[in-house]
């Protein structure tokens, strides 16, 4: 993970991501750095995110905490963001930082325009996944990431976050 001071800071206080129905980009941005791949393999890269549990939240002022308010809101169909330089070699992918800063989140469940659909005041884990081309081939970003050999999936827990349409903690904003 890249930046990841970044987010640890906000990790402490609870990292909070505005959605919005138009979308709007992650901050701070999912950045990694990838090694260990065969340089002269195909890959795709890929992320989602997943709730963290089967909870709603409310964030409580007076104590400037996030509590549980009940049960998730039914599940939205997964979403998969394929990073645009998909597919390309080992090599390619272990020479860059790979950024997600394109991908943005919404909470459209109409939405046609590819954006990460998430409900409000949920708590969801983005996880990278790294997929050999020939595992990959009906990689879409409207079906689950394919499993098995050939397919890698990372997640860093200071990445858990909050959605919100409007910051709630005074100290994220």
């Amino acid at each position: 993970l890249q930046g990841a001071e970044l987010w640890k800071r906000f990790h402490e206080i609870g990292t909070e991501m505005i959605i919005t129905k138009a979308g709007r980009r992650m901050f701070p941005a999912m950045r990694v750095k990838i090694s260990g791949l065969d340089p002269h393999q195909q890959y795709y890269i890929a992320m989602d995110i997943v709730p963290v549990d089967n909870k709603r939240y409310r964030y409580v002022y007076h104590s400037s905490k996030w509590m549980v308010a009940g049960n998730a809101d039914s599940p939205v169909p997964p979403r998969v963001y394929i990073h645009p330089d998909s597919p390309a070699s080992g090599e390619t992918w272990m020479r860059q930082v790979i950024s997600f800063d394109k991908l943005k989140l919404t909470n459209n469940e109409l939405d046609d325009q590819g954006h990460i659909i998430l409900h409000s005041m949920h708590k969801y884990q983005p996880r990278v996944h790294v997929i050999r081309k020939d595992c990959g081939d009906d990689l879409s970003p409207v079906k689950p990431i394919p499993s098995g050999e050939g397919v890698k999936a990372f997640s860093f827990p200071e990445t858990v976050f909050t959605t919100v349409t409007a910051y709630q903690n005074q100290q994220v904003t």
